[in-house]
């Protein structure tokens, strides 16, 4: 939690549910009839439960205990004991999880507990609120007047903020400072230090310095605790400045998605799916797989897409071990097309990796599975926690909602995994993948056989503030495809279907699926009916 801010610790602190008691493993049975009473009824605090967190049991809560003594342990083998002060759960506060150990009481414990709904709330009321206040701050400075919102809403999310600021005169600055807090007063030194006046909250200085460097003409000293916003004039101020129809024929194949209805009401899907319809049906770019119609019956939903015969790019990758250089220039530079389609729209898509890229007979990689994307709009954000653990970006994981830059972090993952065969962030559980993201790109050791110039621009995506990525900067995509490494790349020739690419597949009919592994078939009994209404769009 070291990197939740105070705010939400003293909301967290309000929320929590203190247990005291001695538990065995009688006590399981009805308190866990007892918490699934509580959801059902749409309660989202969490009273006395736990105790026993079985593997079987999956909930939403994280735990904490300043007294007593635990043991954790799996599948009968102790693992490890736990003394006050210590933690257990963090997982069920980012998404639903089945729980992978058993916990017991070995004294009287006294536990905190905060649910899942409850954290991402107070995470998500937090910012919002923070960002408006930072908006409401912008709009009173003199020089932000007049500037579009989605400007303003994405300079409020590159303001940082910093105590007892002191500006001396003389020295050279490149910083734009909006005080928040408290007050300083400004001195000019002409042989004695003369009094030129005093700002308080909502006043700016330094605004020379985002037209180019700045010499500083005066003292700024805190005159009384002070915490200032500021504003960087190279990495933040400059990336604002600027403002089926289907036809008989039987030589024509498709892709024909099935989907369980009773297995999406389960586990909750169902905006999830109604999304991933509109969303595919409304694109049309040759980068993404298309879907012509939708079907149902009473346990089935279908989708009918475009028959990609290529493979999965996850399979080829596997194959082969890695891609050089050309080869992951050719792919990402599909998947930037597809971005920039999309992000367009307003459509985030938050799913980036191998496993989702699939090729055309061509050898055209396109993107396709589009379950967690979402139509934001433009300048907005979302709190969603989704995405694979090794390609989820930062701010999704610290719940301080995302927008399109978190795809471009996710662009900076799939090059390194295309250029060396893993991706740069991986551990042997989601929590410790997690916490080795929080430590940065810069942690990473890049391998001899990615280029430098390759290195420099997943560097560049993957930037631990949102508003530092390249594509997320002023020209937007640009920045991307004129990067180094995209030196020479036809990009005319990729979006005309002209360019050839790197590897083509060996499809000899338009029903020869050879390239795709084979699975063995779903012998399973049909699922039960689901008629509860909620798929009357399909």
């Amino acid at each position: 939690m070291e990197s939740v801010p105070l705010e939400c610790l003293i909301s967290f602190s309000e929320e929590l549910h203190v247990v005291t008691h001695m538990w065995n493993i009688s006590h399981f049975k009805p308190l866990k009839q007892k918490y699934h009473r509580q959801m059902e009824t749409g309660s989202s605090r969490m009273n006395l439960v736990l105790f026993v967190m079985s593997i079987v049991y999956s909930c939403g809560v994280f735990f904490f205990f300043p007294e007593g003594k635990v043991e954790v342990s799996k599948e009968g083998l102790k693992l490890c004991t736990m003394g006050p002060g210590k933690v257990f759960g963090e997982l069920a506060i980012l998404y639903n999880c089945t729980r992978t150990a058993t916990v017991r009481t070995v004294t009287s414990v006294k536990l905190w507990a905060i649910d899942r709904q409850c954290f991402q709330t107070i995470m998500m009321r937090t910012g919002l609120i923070k960002h408006a206040e930072y908006m409401e701050l912008l709009k009173s400075v003199l020089t932000f007047r007049g500037l579009p919102e989605q400007i303003l809403s994405k300079l409020a999310d590159v303001l940082e903020e910093d105590g007892d600021y002191i500006i001396r005169q003389g020295a050279r600055g490149d910083t734009f400072f909006i005080i928040s807090k408290g007050k300083v007063s400004l001195f000019q030194c002409k042989g004695q230090p003369v009094y030129l006046r005093s700002m308080g909250k909502g006043d700016s200085f330094g605004e020379k310095a985002l037209q180019g460097e700045d010499i500083r003409t005066a003292n700024v000293i805190a005159a009384e605790s002070v915490t200032c916003l500021v504003i960087d004039r190279d990495n933040n101020f400059n990336l604002f400045c600027s403002q089926v129809q289907l036809k008989s024929d039987e030589m024509k194949t498709f892709a024909m998605k099935i989907l369980k209805k009773r297995h999406i009401v389960d586990t909750r899907q169902q905006e999830h799916i109604r999304s991933e319809k509109l969303i595919m049906q409304e694109a049309h770019s040759d980068f993404i797989v298309r879907l012509y119609r939708t079907f149902k019956d009473s346990k089935y939903l279908y989708m009918l897409m475009e028959a990609c015969l290529g493979g999965e790019l996850w399979t080829i990758l596997r194959d082969r071990g890695n891609f050089d250089d050309s080869t992951t220039r050719f792919y990402t530079a599909c998947v930037v097309e597809a971005f920039a389609y999309l992000h367009s729209k307003g459509i985030i898509y938050r799913d980036l990796k191998p496993e989702n890229l699939i090729l055309d007979h061509r050898g055209y990689a396109k993107l396709v599975d589009f379950g967690f994307a979402k139509k934001i709009g433009f300048g907005k954000k979302t709190w969603t926690f989704c995405g694979t653990p090794e390609y989820v970006a930062p701010e999704i994981i610290l719940n301080k909602g995302h927008d399109i830059s978190a795809d471009y972090w996710s662009l900076g993952i799939l090059m390194y995994e295309l250029l060396t065969g893993s991706p740069p962030f991986s551990g042997p559980d989601p929590m410790k993948t997690y916490n080795i993201i929080l430590r940065g790109i810069d942690m990473i050791e890049f391998p001899k056989k990615i280029t430098k110039n390759a290195a420099n621009l997943i560097k560049k995506l993957c930037r631990d503030t949102p508003s530092e990525r390249l594509g997320n900067l002023k020209n937007g995509v640009k920045d991307i495809q004129k990067h180094k490494w995209f030196e020479g790349f036809n990009w005319d020739g990729l979006r005309k279907g002209t360019l050839t690419p790197p590897i083509i597949p060996n499809v000899t009919s338009s029903t020869d699926t050879s390239n795709f592994d084979s699975f063995p078939e779903d012998n399973e009994d049909p699922p039960p009916d689901d008629n509860s209404g909620w798929d009357t769009d399909f």
